[in-house]
């Protein structure tokens, strides 16, 4: 009963980084819902083990390893969901938008979105990692596993390509 406490006050805070992540390693928020509840089974597992520090990052390198593995199985079965629940669902309007710059915020989101979704998976995720989920580069480096010097590199590759396409698409 307590490691339970422990694990959900150690686990439960870093769930929406998790989901994030995943969302963004797998580009669907179906598989992403299963790869987190698959990542979250193997962190209660593997629970008596961890000793400690920065938890954010420790659930985040499983949620990664547990995406890979379900990339890996999806490319090895070629299977494609038959429907992405989050297809054609806009993110909810500022309220203090008039529709004109509700539009520009859509369709620029989207954009950038389509954008991130066309990096190199190492590139996406140490992305990801840094400008949605904030984390430092060397808490980039514990999840991924790469060198503090290997995640600025990615990040200067990804911020390049992102802007190389952003300058051709006008």
């Amino acid at each position: 009963m307590e490691r339970d406490r422990d694990f959900a006050a150690v686990a439960l805070p870093h769930l929406d980084a998790a989901y994030n992540l995943a969302r963004w390693l797998a580009g669907s928020g179906a598989e992403a819902e299963d790869i987190v509840q698959e990542a979250l089974v193997r962190a209660l597992t593997y629970f008596p083990g961890y000793r400690g520090g920065n938890a954010r990052a420790w659930l985040l390198r499983i949620v990664r390893n547990a995406a890979y593995a379900a990339l890996n199985a999806r490319r090895a079965t070629k299977a494609e969901p038959l429907w992405d629940g989050d297809e054609g669902v806009p993110e909810p309007a500022d309220p203090g938008d008039d529709p004109e710059t509700a539009l520009i915020r859509r369709r620029t989101a989207l954009r950038i979105d389509g954008l991130v979704e066309q990096l190199p998976a190492e590139l996406k995720e140490a992305l990801v990692l840094r400008e949605l989920e904030e984390l430092s580069y060397r808490e980039i480096a514990e999840v991924t596993g790469a060198p503090v010097g290997t995640v600025m590199s990615r990040l200067w590759r990804a911020r390049r390509l992102l802007a190389k396409a952003g300058a051709g698409e006008r």
